[in-house]
Order: C-alpha cells, then sequence, then structure tokens
C-alpha cells in the first residue's frame, strides 16, 4: 500500500496540473520535500525482488472513463433471452460458461497479453465466477470497469513506445523477441512490460529497415502507428464496449453466434445484399493485423487476382498519389471503412504475402472497387486431357466458386434467371457434346451460399431421393429432398474440396459421398454444419433508439447418412498434402465450436452404377506411388513443410545480421521448390519468382491435375476389369461394338 502510495508521488511529479490549480504553500512544499525523501528511503529498503512485481496504478491518465448507457441493461436482458431460449445449443448461464466468457472478454481486449497485468486480471478475478450473475441482473460496471483499466494501460504503452523511437537501437545484440504471445503468462510488473515493448519496438523499426525504408520512414511510420492505437482507444464508445463484451459473451457459446452494434449491422446489410462497393473480401483481426479470410468471387480483388487468403493488410492508400496510413493495430472495422470507397475509385492495399515469415518485404498491390457481379461468381469449365496407356482420357472440369441464385429474376418471373444449378446444367451438356469421359467438380474456396442451390445442384446427379437433413433447437428434424426426379449426368464424377469449402459445398460433397455416386478428392472440408437466424432487436427497443441485431445459431446440417457436417467436415476418400494441419484448421480449429454429432440416417438408396467409387483403391494406390516421384506433388509437399515451420513460428531474431539471413534463407529455399518444379516439369515453366500470388496459382493447378488423373486412373481401372465394357461421354454404358472414347 505504502509503495503504491509513494508511486503516485512520482507519477505526480510529472503531470502537470491544471489552469486553476493554487500554488503550494511553504508548509506544504515543506512536507512534499519530507515525502519525497522518505519515498527513496523507502526504495533502498525494499528488495529487488519486491520492486519487480511493482505496477503503475490503472488510473493514471486522463482518459474519461466509459459507463453503461440507461438502455444497455435492456440489451443484456435481450441477450439472455434469446440465447437461452433459441439457440440450438441448450445454453446455461452458470459459473462454467462465466469463465469462458471471462477470458473470451480478456482476449478480445488485449489479445497478445502486451497492455494489461498480471495484477489487472486478478483484480478482476472474482468476474470468473460472478458474470453469470452479473449476466442476469444486467450488471455492466464491473465489465466497464476493466475496460476502462485496458484502455488506461494502452494509452501508456503508447507513451512510452514513442520515447522509446527517440532513444534508438542497437541491432547488433544477439536477443530474440517473441511476437506471439497469445499463450504467454501475463506480464507481472513494469520492468518486464518495459522490456517486452523494448523489443517490439526494436522488432517493428528492424523489420521496416529490412524492408528498404530510411530512419525518417521508419520513424514516421512508427509514430503514426502508435499514435493510431491512442486515438483508437480514445474514440471507443459504450456502445463499442457493449459489443466487445457481448461477442465475448456469444463466441463462448458458439463461434458463429454475433451481436450486431448498430453500426455493424449496417456493415452486416451491406454484404448480404452484395451491394458492397469494395474489394470483395472477407477478412478478420489477427492479432495486431488484418488478415483476408476469403476472397469473394466476382468481387473486385477476385478479378484483379492479386489478393490471396491469408494475405495480412497492413497498409491502405487511396487513390495513385494519396498516402499509405499503415493500418496494424487497428480495428477491423476501421479497416473496412478506409478499404470501402465509390465505384470505380482505385484502393491501394500494403500487404505482407501468405506463408511469408513477419520481416518479409511488403507488396503494394491496386484495386478497382466495385460490386460484386453475379456473372464473375458463375460456374466456369475447362477440358483437361490425362495420357492414359498413350491414349488421352478427357476429363471436363465445372468450377462452381459459391451457391448463387438470381432471386430478384426469379420473383418477377423471369424464365432464364441464373443460378449455379441451371449454369451448371448448361455447361454439363456442353461437356457431353465436347465427349468427355469424365467430371470433375470443383469446390475449393466455395465458402457456401443458397441451401437451395447446394440441393438442387445434387439432383442433377442422382434420380431422386434426400440430400440433407436439418435438425432445428426443438430436436425436429426435417429432410430436404431432391426436387427434380430427373439426372442430368450420370457419368464418372469427383468433387475437389478444400480446407476453405464450407456449408452449401459441405452438403453437396456429403451428398456425393453418401450416395456412392463419385470419389472425394482434396483436404477435409471447414465443417461449418450449423444455421443461423437474424433478429432485428430493433423491434424490441423501448424508446425507438437503435439497438441492433442478433444473429443466433438455431438448427444444424446432419448427411443423410445420419452424420453432422458440423466440426469434421467432409473428409475426402483421397487426402492431398496440405499446407495445414487439418484438426486445427475451419470449425476444429475455433474454440466453443458445436461438437459432431450423429442421428439416425435417411431412407435413400446407393447410386446404381459405384464402379468409380468401386475403383477407389487402385486410384489411391496409383496416387500414393506419384507422390514420391512426381514433380508437382513432391513441390506439394515440400512447399507445405516450408509454410507450417513458418506459421509454428513465434519469435525472431533482433540481430539484423541473423535475421537478413533467416529471409534470405526461406526466399532461397521457396525459390528452389519453384525452380526444381519447372526444371523437372518444363510445361510449368515461367518467370520463378518467389510471389505468393504464382505460388498460390501454382498449387492450384497442381490440385487440379492431379484430381483428374485420379479420376482418369479409375476410368483406366474400370476399362481394364471390364475390357468389354466402357463408360461414353454421357454417361451411359455401352458393350460390343461401341467406341470407348477412354481407350482411342
Amino acid at each position: 500500500m505504502l509503495l503504491n502510495w509513494a508511486i503516485h508521488i512520482t507519477q505526480a511529479r510529472h503531470l502537470r496540473p491544471p489552469q486553476d490549480t493554487k500554488p503550494f504553500t511553504v508548509r506544504q512544499a515543506k512536507l512534499l520535500k519530507i515525502l519525497t525523501k522518505s519515498f527513496w528511503l523507502i526504495i533502498l529498503c525494499v528488495s529487488a525482488s519486491t520492486l519487480l512485481c511493482i505496477v503503475p496504478a490503472s488510473g493514471d491518465t486522463h482518459i474519461t472513463a466509459l459507463s453503461p448507457s440507461k438502455g444497455q441493461p435492456r440489451i443484456v436482458k435481450l441477450l439472455n433471452y434469446f440465447v437461452q431460449r433459441h439457440h440450438y445449443r441448450k445454453v446455461k448461464l452458470n459459473d462454467e460458461l462465466s469463465a469462458h466468457i471471462f477470458d473470451r472478454y480478456l482476449k478480445s481486449l488485449d489479445p497478445n497479453r502486451s497492455f494489461l497485468y498480471a495484477t489487472d486480471v486478478q483484480k478482476f478475478s472474482h468476474l470468473r465466477s460472478r458474470l453469470d450473475d452479473q449476466l442476469r441482473r444486467a450488471q455492466l460496471a464491473d465489465v466497464f470497469s476493466l475496460f476502462n483499466v485496458y484502455r488506461n494501460r494502452v494509452e501508456n504503452r503508447v507513451e512510452h513506445a514513442l520515447r522509446l523511437l527517440d532513444s534508438g537501437f542497437n541491432f547488433d545484440i544477439d536477443e530474440r523477441y517473441q511476437f506471439d504471445r497469445r499463450d504467454a503468462p501475463w506480464i507481472i510488473s513494469t520492468p518486464a512490460m518495459d522490456e517486452l515493448w523494448r523489443q517490439r519496438v526494436k522488432n517493428d523499426y528492424l523489420a521496416l529497415k529490412i524492408s528498404g525504408k530510411t530512419s525518417d520512414e521508419i520513424t514516421k511510420t512508427l509514430s503514426d502507428r502508435y499514435r493510431q492505437i491512442k486515438r483508437r482507444v480514445h474514440q471507443f464508445t459504450n456502445q463499442d464496449v457493449l459489443a466487445i463484451f457481448a461477442n465475448a459473451y456469444l463466441a463462448s457459446v458458439d463461434p458463429h453466434s454475433r451481436y450486431l452494434s448498430p453500426r455493424a449491422r449496417d456493415n452486416f446489410k451491406i454484404r448480404m445484399s452484395l451491394s458492397l462497393e469494395g474489394i470483395g473480401a472477407v477478412l478478420r483481426s489477427d492479432s495486431d493485423y488484418t488478415r483476408v479470410l476469403r476472397v469473394v468471387p466476382g468481387g473486385a480483388a477476385d478479378i484483379a487476382g492479386d489478393l490471396k487468403a491469408g494475405d495480412r493488410i497492413i497498409g491502405v492508400g487511396q487513390a495513385e498519389d494519396e498516402p499509405m496510413v499503415d493500418v496494424i493495430g487497428w480495428r477491423l472495422d476501421d479497416v473496412v471503412a478506409l478499404i470501402r470507397g465509390p465505384k470505380d475509385t482505385l484502393v491501394r492495399l500494403e500487404l505482407i504475402p501468405t506463408g511469408k515469415g513477419p520481416d518479409a518485404n511488403s507488396k503494394i498491390i491496386r484495386i478497382t472497387r466495385d460490386k460484386i457481379k453475379l456473372e464473375e461468381q458463375a460456374a466456369k469449365m475447362s477440358i483437361i486431357e490425362i495420357k492414359r496407356l498413350e491414349q488421352p482420357v478427357r476429363i471436363g472440369v465445372i468450377q462452381i466458386p459459391t451457391f448463387y441464385i438470381d432471386f430478384e429474376g426469379r420473383s418477377q418471373g423471369d424464365s432464364d434467371y441464373r443460378s449455379t444449378t441451371r449454369d451448371t446444367r448448361k455447361l454439363i451438356d456442353a461437356l457431353k457434346f465436347s465427349n468427355v469421359d469424365g467430371l470433375v467438380i470443383d469446390l475449393r474456396g466455395n465458402g457456401g451460399g443458397a441451401l437451395t442451390e447446394a440441393i438442387s445442384l445434387s439432383g442433377l446427379f442422382i434420380t431422386s431421393g434426400p440430400i440433407i437433413q436439418i435438425r432445428d433447437a426443438r430436436g425436429r428434424i426435417r429432410p430436404r429432398n431432391d426436387p427434380d426426379k430427373g439426372i442430368a449426368y450420370s457419368g464418372p464424377l469427383a468433387v475437389l474440396v478444400d480446407r476453405e469449402s464450407a456449408s452449401a459445398s459441405e452438403i453437396f460433397a456429403g451428398a456425393i459421398q453418401d450416395y456412392r455416386r463419385g470419389l472425394i478428392i482434396g483436404e477435409p472440408t471447414f465443417g461449418k454444419g450449423t444455421v443461423q437466424n437474424l433478429i432485428d432487436l430493433d423491434r424490441y427497443s423501448e424508446d425507438d433508439s437503435p439497438v441492433g441485431q442478433l444473429k443466433i445459431t438455431t438448427a444444424q446440417f446432419f448427411r443423410i447418412d445420419g452424420n453432422s457436417t458440423q466440426h469434421r467436415g467432409i473428409v475426402p476418400d483421397i487426402v492431398l498434402p496440405m499446407t495445414v494441419d487439418s484438426e486445427t484448421q475451419g470449425e476444429r480449429g475455433l474454440n466453443h465450436a458445436l461438437p459432431w454429432a450423429k442421428i439416425a440416417a435417411a431412407k435413400f438408396q446407393h447410386f446404381s452404377d459405384a464402379s468409380v467409387v468401386n475403383e477407389l483403391l487402385s486410384a489411391k494406390t496409383a496416387h500414393e506411388a506419384r507422390l514420391a516421384i512426381h514433380p508437382g506433388l513432391l513441390f506439394l509437399r515440400r512447399n507445405a513443410a516450408l509454410d507450417r515451420r513458418i506459421e509454428k513460428q513465434k519469435s525472431v531474431s533482433l540481430l539484423e545480421l541473423a535475421r537478413r539471413n533467416d529471409k534470405q534463407r526461406r526466399d532461397a529455399e521457396r525459390q528452389s521448390l519453384l525452380s526444381d518444379l519447372y526444371k523437372t516439369d518444363p510445361a510449368n515453366e515461367q518467370d520463378t519468382d518467389t510471389s505468393s500470388l504464382e505460388v498460390s496459382n501454382t498449387i492450384r493447378t497442381i490440385i487440379l491435375n492431379e484430381t483428374t488423373r485420379i479420376l482418369a486412373d479409375a476410368l483406366i481401372s474400370i476399362k481394364t476389369a471390364n475390357p468389354m465394357t466402357g463408360i461414353v461421354s454421357d454417361g451411359t454404358r455401352s458393350t460390343g461394338n461401341t467406341q470407348i472414347p477412354v481407350t482411342q
């Protein structure tokens, strides 16, 4: 207590008194002198171990504290009502959930544990078992108090970081900085926090130095970055604080339920209406970075082709001549607001490409803002020829970026309205006319879309039957059936998926697998098997002021064999080499995701001709043999191993020479992989720089080519086992004198 009081005295010496403060009297001045001497005597008498535990008081800055508004307890009561009455998961507001909410709230405020002290966390530790009680009573005082402590800590750290910029750094010292502190202990003392931030600022400075910036440019960039962090916390409103806490609450129930403040609600409506005049990308916060989660098919970024999932956005510039704004440490919605703009205007993004280390050189891309165009989302076809037994095997490929439908055109009675199913049917007819021997449906990167389209698309490949089962919060199960008893294609089929194939994509792939209709190839899918509903909370406002919106999980998808698509996703029949561990990707990597579950299977019959699936073992054997020798597949495995090493890195050297050597070594390794690929497979040869775009396109091509090889292998196995029977291009069986395209 005495130490804390003494610290306040020393801090007060550095604060400018308010204008109306009266000067000290002589007696007060003498008293202050005595206290100051006593303070230094106390410091000398305290052991070093005790000093290490000293932290500044949390209220040591002049920021006005935020408090809950009069109407916010009403919002909490609404959240409690809908979560407990209508959420798919039977939620119990108890001490266990309280602990999860507390941890999630801390993570939302300080994900990298770089601002709050262990003593701060301890001070509010009673909330770990009491938040449930406070939620029932709609009490928010402690929640806001913790936020105010956090905000003061941020202010303190930013001022310290700005002072460090003026002190200079020695980059000849061999030390390491742990930049990923998500699982690290909370800092216990001011000296330890100062040391962490010395290393952080030094690392920020070194990264910019290695990227080629001058000393003046570095100082300006970092000064602006740190001051923006300070401005950001100053701009928080009580609405922002409630949204952070409410989403910590909902995320502790499941990762897809979310409270949308009035501002966030407006942003969501823009995205859902596809009228967003921006770049067409789904973004998320990742520590201090804004990371690209997914590029929206048909959007400006997709058309430009330079932005990839996993890229980190570190700067945003308007037009060609406006300065680049550093956005490291910004709130996600502030970054999104900066990226959006009028249609046909230019936005520049500074990126750290996916697969690159923390000190990688950034690159700047240019995207012209535009609305998402339905025609750019449309299914597209191509044909790939594979040589087998010295004869070409023609494989048709239909790429489906999303499950779309022109709702407006359909409602207006347009007989030629666009949809995934309608467009795919036309492409199938065109491929059959071109005498393809098999068909691949490419769903990589397809995050879902209209449920009705996933069901009707599945119906193009089976005669009739259920496609998916849906269980609601009351336990009622409803099957959704193929709406058309016809069949558009009955020939050999494969479906290509990856970790980003989600929701509607998983419904389609699961149905094809359950009916034994075709082979599923690629990576385990995302595992998003839940249904969300939107609830307009404004309807329950007591004074007509905007309240926001609630997105809440209300149902779960189940395959017709009874297995859920949730969590596990669709496990391919043949798994191709992956960049990341399957257990950490998609839904499996999200906290509090609903678990996999199983219900009774629906009544259905397997497809009458499962010959391709029956050849799974032979096709898989041939694929595994290629893994050890094929240049493209060797590249996939080695490139995936390099990506995993970079992804697991949690610290970097602050020794400049070592840092530059590490970067050069990684770049050389990536370059060597590409050079080896092009050397052994001249068909792939191109300009061998190591841009993320080139690597990404190369990987996509290798995976698609291997998928067509696997399907071709299955076709050859069928022909070898039944030499008098073949599969002609329209998918029907033929015998005798009929020509067999696979072998001619």
